[in-house]
């Protein structure tokens, strides 16, 4: 029989994952059925359109899309991490109000903490990490679908915003801090790069503190998002010995720029196993602080998960048949995980997809692309 070690033992260990991206916040290019034949855009403005049908179609979301089947499988192919997005609304109806709610005041679905309480559950029993991330916060903060509310940037604007954010934190922390497999807890997801630096790092030093009344260092780490900055500008910033086990969070994908829209293949392996680990030395050598890359995937194709960019969506496997197509994605994958590896862990995003295999990371193990296991 297996031997089961405390997880709570090592909170150092290289963690191996996946997102869970899709879940409990949705994206519209990760499960276009539930969007069919509505305006909505995110989960703000699904919930909104949606009104009295919302709960019974959304609860049956929670319970489909992510089974305690995942998290075997996870677990069968040597995974021992999930990365899992929620957003503000996650405790219930005490958030501020947004215009985007329209005439509801409170437009979202209760009951997302059951299911997070599940997947803790599941987790335990399968001896999987948890990383908690605040993905959506109240205004959102970076104008993605992902943050709530596309095409709206607003949680740096408010102070009431600032304060449920780091209020949500704190009844994570709360609700959680004795889980064995509670490994972190992120502060928030991807602001964005207009934010002011100063507001994020005061945000993040406040979301320490609040974390670090319920959850001990030696158990929990506290994770902050680089709010797409180069790392220099975080050069002394949380470290030890007045804070600790803080974790710095990059994101990594060749799909959203022109340059990269616009690269052949070998430009985006000779970028991942050439700039990205030149970059990751930087990082190991100065910052001072461990790293996740927090998410990565082999989507080269941005016509499929964009709602906002314009085209030519021109991209580096249009034109290969299906086996040159796989040996790429083979190649572009191992260049990636190389470079990641470096740092003290990397989650895949996401583990579950309706529409793309390259950004479907159970459909990437099956057809080869990535490796069949990960112990």
């Amino acid at each position: 029989m297996e031997q089961q070690i405390p997880l709570h033992t090592n909170p150092g260990q290289k963690l191996r994952g996946v997102n869970l991206g899709g879940w409990l916040v949705l994206e519209k290019w990760m499960t276009p059925s539930l969007f069919e034949g509505l305006q909505a855009t995110d989960e703000t403005t699904w919930c909104a359109e949606m009104g009295a049908r919302a709960p019974e179609r959304l609860k049956q979301h929670w319970n489909s899309f992510i089974t305690r089947e995942d998290f075997a499988w996870l677990h069968e192919h040597g995974i021992n991490a999930v990365r899992i997005p929620l957003g503000h609304w996650i405790f219930g109806p005490d958030y501020p109000y947004h215009r985007s709610y329209g005439d509801n005041p409170h437009p979202f679905v209760e009951g997302g903490i059951e299911v997070l309480d599940r997947a803790f559950a599941w987790a335990d029993e399968f001896q999987l990490r948890i990383v908690l991330d605040l993905h959506a916060a109240p205004g959102c903060q970076n104008g993605f679908d992902n943050g709530g509310i596309k095409d709206v940037c607003e949680w740096h604007t408010q102070a009431q915003y600032r304060e449920h954010s780091l209020n949500v934190l704190e009844r994570l922390a709360e609700r959680y801090n004795g889980e064995p497999s509670l490994h972190a807890i992120e502060v928030l997801n991807e602001p964005r790069w207009d934010v002011p630096t100063d507001y994020l790092k005061s945000y993040n030093l406040d979301a320490y503190q609040r974390i670090r009344r319920y959850c001990k260092a030696e158990q929990v780490s506290v994770v902050f998002h680089d709010g797409f900055r180069p790392f220099e500008q975080y050069l002394g910033f949380m470290q030890s010995p007045e804070f600790s086990n803080v974790v710095f969070d990059i994101h990594r994908y060749q799909c959203f720029e022109r340059c990269d829209i616009d690269s052949d293949i070998y430009s985006h392996v000779h970028k991942a196993s050439g700039l990205w680990k030149t970059e990751a030395d930087g990082i190991i050598e100065q910052l001072g602080l461990p790293t996740y890359c927090g998410e990565w995937s082999l989507g080269l194709d941005l016509k499929v998960v964009s709602l906002w960019a314009e085209g030519p969506f021109n991209h580096a496997l249009e034109s290969m048949d299906s086996f040159q197509k796989d040996i790429a994605y083979r190649g572009y994958a191992a260049a990636q995980l190389l470079t990641f590896e470096k740092y003290l862990g990397w989650f895949f995003w996401s583990y579950k997809t309706e529409t793309t295999p390259a950004w479907c990371f159970r459909e990437c193990v099956q057809r080869g692309w990535l490796p069949s296991t990960f112990s």
